[in-house]
């Protein structure tokens, strides 16, 4: 018995080393693919959504990075916008309404006159909430779950077209096809880029797969510093493992 308890104790002890060795690797990855991004030689990475496979001695890296500038910001998302995105992703018209109310009243509980907007304080204590809109931006896209009426089915749907750190309408060049989708159903004109505006601010994937198939995850929303700044080339936004890793 003791012998037994030993060795799955020394498993165990061997699980957790390999865990933090490949969560290591990840974030070392989130910096290889970082320098390529900046590296402006032949080496450079762009924000496309390319996998890059890299190997490490017994680790395989799998790197990603794409552009938060093709999504919506829905801290300064039009009405229009919000709503159309919410189309494009499955609501249907009377929910897509409710919801586009709900996400403005997130940040504005009241209308500039005073009076109580739908979607204020008060719907959220009738419907037995133990919290309200904060009238105050989104802190991450991940609070849109935290929306009165928005399920987390519609809330998988819709997040990954949403970035609080563009702090500009969609880059019609770097927008996914459904926020292409909701950007014609507005019709009005969106800001073009080249790539150094699609590069402003990206999300890197990092993925650590060791050969026993053991795998950890990462992922990171880094933003580049002006030129000038050469001490601190990107400015990390997000740092997290990504939801159902």
């Amino acid at each position: 018995a003791i012998a037994s308890a030993g060795r799955g104790q020394m498993h165990t002890t061997d699980l957790l080393r390999l865990h933090v060795r490949l969560q290591q690797e990840a974030d070392g990855g989130v910096w290889e693919a970082a320098f390529h991004l900046l590296d402006p030689s032949a080496g450079h990475w762009g924000a496309d959504g390319t996998d890059h496979l890299i190997r490490h001695g017994n680790t395989w890296l799998d790197l990603r990075i794409t552009s938060e500038a093709g999504k919506i910001n829905p801290n300064i998302a039009s009405t229009g916008l919000l709503l159309a995105q919410l189309r494009a992703t499955g609501s249907d018209m009377h929910e897509a309404q409710a919801l586009t109310l709900n996400i403005r009243a997130w940040r504005f509980p009241a209308s500039s006159d005073g009076a109580v907007l739908p979607g204020g304080p008060a719907a959220y204590v009738a419907a037995g909430l133990p919290y309200g809109p904060p009238g105050a931006p989104f802190q991450s896209v991940g609070e849109q779950g935290l929306v009165l009426g928005m399920t987390p089915v519609l809330a998988a749907r819709l997040i990954p077209h949403l970035s609080i750190y563009w702090d500009d309408e969609p880059v019609v060049e770097q927008a996914d096809p459904v926020v292409r989708q909701a950007m014609m159903s507005v019709g009005n004109t969106f800001p073009t880029g080249g790539m150094a505006r699609a590069e402003q601010v990206v999300s890197i994937e990092s993925a650590a797969v060791d050969r026993s198939g053991a795998r950890a995850f990462r992922h990171a929303v880094i933003m580049k510093a002006p030129a000038d700044n050469a001490t601190a080339p990107v400015r990390v936004m997000e740092w997290d493992i990504p939801e159902g890793k």
